[in-house]
C-alpha cells in the first residue's frame, strides 16, 4: 500500500465532511443545532465518499490486499492460537486422569 494513496483517501473523506459542515455552521439557526448539523454534513460526506472516492478507496484496500499477501509471517490463525498454548499436555484431560489414584 502506498502511504500516499492512503493519505489522499483519508484528507479527501474529511473534507467531504468538513466543508458541508462548514457551510451549516454558516446558517444561524444550524449554529444552534450542531449535532443536527453533524449529522447532516455526515450524510452528505458518506454519499460523496460513495460516489466521488471509489478509486482511491480501491486502490487503498488494493494495496492493504498485497501488503497482506507479502507478509512474512504465512501462517493462518489456527496456527497462531496452537502456537500461543504453552505445550501439548496443557489442554489435556486425559492426564489429569491418569495422575490421580485410583481407590
Amino acid at each position: 500500500m502506498r502511504t500516499r494513496s492512503a493519505l489522499v483517501y483519508s484528507v479527501l473523506r474529511l473534507l467531504a465532511f468538513f466543508v458541508p459542515f462548514g457551510i451549516f455552521m454558516l446558517i444561524p439557526i444550524m449554529r444552534e443545532y450542531y449535532w443536527l448539523s453533524a449529522i447532516f454534513a455526515a450524510l452528505i460526506g458518506l454519499s460523496l465518499s460513495m460516489i466521488f472516492l471509489r478509486r482511491p478507496l480501491d486502490e487503498v484496500t488494493t494495496g492493504l490486499a498485497e501488503r497482506r499477501a507479502r507478509s512474512k509471517d504465512e501462517r493462518s490463525d489456527e496456527e497462531v492460537e496452537d502456537g500461543a498454548l504453552p505445550g501439548p499436555e496443557a489442554g489435556s484431560t486425559t492426564d489429569a486422569a491418569q495422575d490421580r489414584p485410583q481407590a
